[in-house]
């Protein structure tokens, strides 16, 4: 009874509640509709660096917002402050959507927000986005496992917490679909270490720049040049690589190309759509 009393006492601040938003991979045709009215309706956004500048175009003009992109070396908010900035707005009433690139809970962090939160006494919803692994390949014309070539998929992040763990043998084993996050600056050693564990040098790669967005590229060799590839090709972050006899039938599947974005689609086109289609 006493703690009912105290929860419910007139002069007690109202706690507001952070939304963790999977934006996806960068066409905002692939925001869901629940995403887009969490966007529409959030009193504050917090965003990442790899939320679209065409999803970023959708934030209501009139909601504050802050960017807190992460690159490599150089975070614009460090992930202790940004958890301590989340706990901070919604204490002080605020509906919070903090919206991150791909899911959030596919090496995005999100966990250790919800963890942050959830011990302030925080609440937390979810709203789950496409992956770049799915998004990326999809629109590559690459399927993460195709009957006959490949069974399973193992997403793998080339960057650890402090440093990089993992186990090369079972990956280069495995026969699985590999796809690599942020895995652009280690291209040489995944190239090495798959190869010394025993997998093929002319098992099929592929590098994934920008991928879902108009800017996208698509570059396809060999494991063994696969830092060559990238060198050569100027490959930008952010980058997906993928590794498998997968990619061989890119060019059998391959429907996207970059004018996609120039002709008409899903995404609403004004501000009167967009809140007829998030009402």
């Amino acid at each position: 009874m006493t703690v009912e009393l105290l929860n419910t006492h007139p002069n007690a601040p109202t706690l507001g509640r952070v939304i963790l938003v999977g934006a996806g991979p960068g066409d905002p045709d692939l925001l869901t509709i629940k995403a887009l009215r969490v966007i529409e309706s959030s009193d504050f956004i917090l965003y990442d660096r790899l939320v679209s500048k065409e999803i970023i175009a959708l934030f209501p003009t009139k909601t504050p917002t802050m960017y807190v992109g992460k690159q490599k070396s150089n975070h614009s908010v460090p992930q202790d402050e940004l958890n301590d900035l989340l706990v901070a707005k919604a204490r002080q009433g605020l509906t919070v959507c903090r919206l991150k690139g791909g899911d959030s809970l596919i090496f995005g962090r999100g966990g250790e927000e919800i963890l942050k939160l959830k011990s302030a006494g925080i609440e937390v919803e979810l709203v789950p986005g496409i992956t770049a692994a799915s998004g990326c390949a999809s629109y590559a014309g690459i399927p993460l496992t195709h009957r006959g070539i490949s069974q399973g998929c193992t997403m793998v992040t080339a960057h650890g917490e402090k440093e990089l763990n993992l186990n090369w043998e079972h990956l280069a084993k495995i026969d699985h679909t590999l796809v690599f996050y942020m895995g652009l600056s280690k291209s040489q050693l995944i190239s090495t270490q798959l190869q010394i564990h025993g997998m093929s040098p002319t098992t099929p790669v592929a590098l994934i720049e920008n991928g879902c967005c108009p800017s996208q590229r698509v570059i396809r060799g060999q494991l063994h040049e696969l830092p060559l590839l990238a060198e050569r090709e100027i490959v930008q972050s952010p980058a997906l690589i993928i590794v498998g006899d997968v990619v061989n039938l890119a060019d059998q599947l391959a429907w996207f190309s970059n004018n996609e974005f120039s002709n008409a689609g899903l995404l609403p086109k004004s501000r009167h759509q967009i809140q007829k289609l998030s009402a």
